[in-house]
């Protein structure tokens, strides 16, 4: 087919990504005016298969979205009861005062996966219509470079660039105005942060990586509602990092682990990490016996206020976490997604769905005005740990009125080389909570992908992997990847003579996109596989 050919649906507003920013969006716009035309594409196989957060929300957002909500809640939807915070050391547990921006008194535990699935129908009375499985591969343009819409990436491509006997032509989905909801670390947003220079001005973007499992365990074993967070072993003090625990009902207990991508340590393994916490004598004994549902893993936007880029560009928007909205002190994103959201979608409909002035509107709303009561906090703990804390405190007690910001670094540049970091003794124990290795957790995602298809994580020169990153930073790419997809395999062909090369097992990715942001080369970029590919959570 010639471009010429390829179908075209037109809406007045398409939306990439059915989260809770991309569906809040969509269900706020045809309540103002039912007659905009709204479509939401998702590039996971079923609305939710692709979310994954701790999570705990604020429901003031979906209070105000849909006031009956508590009539009818999601499926997993548990009050918080009460909140604890400890002090890790390896062998104990200190219970300490719960920072004044983590009380959740009046939130709610849910599995965001399945508010997501729990909204969409919602969304689609109203008219959105919501394709899952679709995955946007880029952006079109008019001739003025206007952002005029999304193309859906080919299906049926092998792996050698062929056309395999199902192949199928991407439409081209065309629309007065665009709105990214891709989440942290978009790889469209990506694109056109650089094409619009929406980050000048601004502080690099920083993210954090969260890998999450949730657990069935004797019912006795937990209180629905408790929310426990941690810090300290099994990460240094020069490493940004924590755990969640949250008890869910019916003996369901949603656990996970935040590592910081400003680590310096280029041995650092985040997954390693999380498995030592599970191994802690005060959470190890809530989960023996117990057997994993769901695994996965996400990047974390932790930015914050100093960071954020511009929001509009012509014939778009950016909310939610593909901006960068999500306040790192409470832990909590959701809420600040679904408010952002909210605003575009009034702003639009108020301005004949105009871009043009959101930018502005969201510097001047409660979004904002929130990340910057907590700018400086994030960035203090590059630092550590101890200054960290101190800073939070000041920060917190001075209610973020410092005649200062602090500023954020990227992510790619923060690792030490390994002949000049001295190595951390991390103290780890004997693991034998399940499971084994990541490759025993990739199951627990049940990602798919075919595998014959064109590898969708593109690396922009192979033989510096076996040359400059093998000799400066040991490759760290097989150690922050959650999944198992970097390999430094035998080669007696490899580059530069070097009997190496990289193996890239694409099957394994669960879309976290911790590559794209940690390659301290910056050679690695994420792409968009088929559409319907990738994990597929259960209640994550």
């Amino acid at each position: 087919m010639t471009e010429q050919e390829r179908d075209v649906m037109e809406y007045d507003v398409v939306t990439v990504g059915a989260g809770p920013a991309g569906l809040a969006f969509a269900i706020r716009l045809k309540q103002l005016n039912p007659d905009i035309s709204v479509c939401v594409i998702e590039k996971a196989s079923t609305i939710g298969a692709h979310i994954l957060s701790g999570a705990v929300i604020e429901p003031g957002p979906l209070d105000a979205l849909l006031p009956g909500w508590r009539d009818n809640p999601p499926p997993i939807c548990v009050p918080v009861t009460h909140d604890e915070f400890h002090f890790l050391t390896k062998t104990g547990a200190t219970k300490v005062i719960v920072p004044p921006q983590m009380h959740n008194k009046g939130n709610f535990i849910v599995s965001l996966g399945a508010l997501c699935a729990w909204l969409a129908p919602q969304a689609e009375a109203l008219g959105v219509e919501i394709y899952p499985g679709f995955a946007a591969s880029e952006t079109l343009h008019d001739e003025d470079g206007r952002v005029a819409g999304v193309r859906i990436g080919d299906m049926g491509i092998a792996k050698d660039g062929t056309h395999k006997p199902g192949y199928t032509q991407g439409i081209d989905i065309r629309a007065k105005v665009t709105v990214l909801a891709e989440g942290a670390r978009g790889h469209l947003t990506k694109r056109l942060i650089k094409r619009f220079d929406l980050a000048r001005g601004k502080d690099p973007q920083g993210y954090s990586i969260g890998i999450k499992e949730l657990w069935q365990v004797p019912e006795e074993r937990t209180s629905p509602g408790k929310v426990v967070h941690s810090l300290g072993w099994p990460l240094d003090t020069n490493t940004y990092g924590g755990s969640f625990l949250y008890h869910l009902d019916k003996g369901r207990i949603a656990l996970g682990y935040i590592s910081g991508l400003d680590y310096k340590d280029p041995e650092f393994k985040p997954w390693e990490a999380f498995q030592q916490w599970k191994n802690h004598p005060s959470v190890k004994p809530l989960l023996e016996g117990g057997s994993i549902v769901s695994a996965g893993a996400r990047a974390i936007v932790t930015g914050g206020f100093q960071s954020l880029p511009t929001v509009e560009m012509p014939g778009a928007l950016l909310i939610g976490d593909t901006a960068g909205t999500l306040n790192v002190p409470k832990i909590k994103g959701t809420h600040q997604a679904m408010k952002s959201a909210m605003h575009a979608a009034e702003h639009l409909a108020a301005s004949d769905l105009s871009p043009e002035g959101f930018d502005a509107k969201l510097r001047n709303s409660d979004v904002m005005h929130e990340l910057r009561r907590v700018r400086n906090i994030k960035p203090g703990f590059k630092k550590g740990m101890w200054f960290g804390l101190f800073n939070a405190a000041w920060e917190t007690v001075t209610l973020g009125l410092s005649p200062w910001t602090l500023k954020n670094k990227a992510d790619w540049n923060s690792l030490d080389k390994v002949g000049a970091h001295e190595a951390p003794k991390y103290d780890y124990v004997q693991r034998e909570l399940a499971p084994r290795d990541r490759l025993a957790g990739v199951y627990f995602a049940a990602t798919e992908h075919d595998e014959d298809q064109p590898v969708h994580l593109v690396v922009h020169d192979p033989s510096v992997c076996v040359t400059r990153c093998a000799a400066e930073y040991d490759n760290p790419c097989t150690r922050f990847c959650p999944a198992g997809v970097y390999e430094i395999v035998d080669d007696p062909e490899g580059p530069a003579n070097t009997g190496k090369r990289l193996q890239i097992n694409a099957a394994n990715c669960v879309h976290c996109k911790t590559c794209d942001i940690k390659d301290p080369y910056e050679i690695i970029t994420w792409v968009t596989p088929e559409g319907g590919a990738g994990p597929n959570y259960q209640n994550l």
